[in-house]
């Protein structure tokens, strides 16, 4: 009996993770001449901390400085904008939109264009409700999390289309890829935490 429900609490946690919305993903099959790269990023630390990871994850060796055999990813831009969307009678902001924005580029080692400038425009909508402002700092932040987390996806789905097709093939598709359009989620209604 202790057995079965030892077996049961072992797998709460795997419960929970796939309640809130987490998935692993899985490692990005990028072009040849990336397995070594020197990364540039502007901006906030979030996104280069988690695209450093997801580089990894796709057997990348990220180095500190450019040189010889290592190809670049630079990232000029990336920044969020946030929008009011609705303003309820009494002047109240009550609906948002996060839009973030990046731009990118990548050279193989010989110095080599792959991918030229391209952007990622992300966008999520979500309810505010002027009189509950409790939690409302949390959920920017999980939204700004998650938009962050999707950049970095299309960044590498971009560099694993040029991997599959070669980059003739990659810039047709490149238009209309899912992560150039801005996407709209409309996330549930936040409610403050209860103490």
């Amino acid at each position: 009996m202790n057995h079965r429900v030892l077996k049961v609490l072992s797998l709460l946690p795997l419960l929970a993770l796939a309640a809130c919305g987490f998935h692993l993903r899985g490692s990005a099959a990028l072009p040849k001449g990336m397995e070594r790269v020197h990364l540039t990023v502007g901006g906030n630390g979030d996104f280069q901390r988690k695209l450093v990871r997801a580089l990894v994850a796709s057997n990348v060796q990220v180095e500190d400085k450019s040189g010889p055999g290592i190809a670049e990813l630079h990232v000029p831009a990336q920044n969020f904008n946030v929008q009011t969307l609705t303003v309820n009678g009494v002047a109240q902001v009550t609906e948002f939109a996060v839009r973030f924005h990046v731009v990118f580029t990548a050279t193989d080692p010989d110095g080599k264009l792959i991918v030229p400038d391209e952007s990622i425009d992300l966008q999520r909508e979500y309810s505010y409700d002027a009189s509950q402002p409790v939690g409302t700092q949390a959920q920017m932040e999980q939204i700004q999390g998650s938009l962050i987390d999707d950049a970095i996806q299309a960044l590498l789905f971009r560099l694993q289309a040029v991997a599959r097709h070669g980059e003739q093939a990659a810039a047709k598709a490149a238009g209309p890829l899912p992560a150039n359009a801005s996407t709209v989620a409309q996330p549930p209604q936040y409610s403050p935490p209860i103490d």
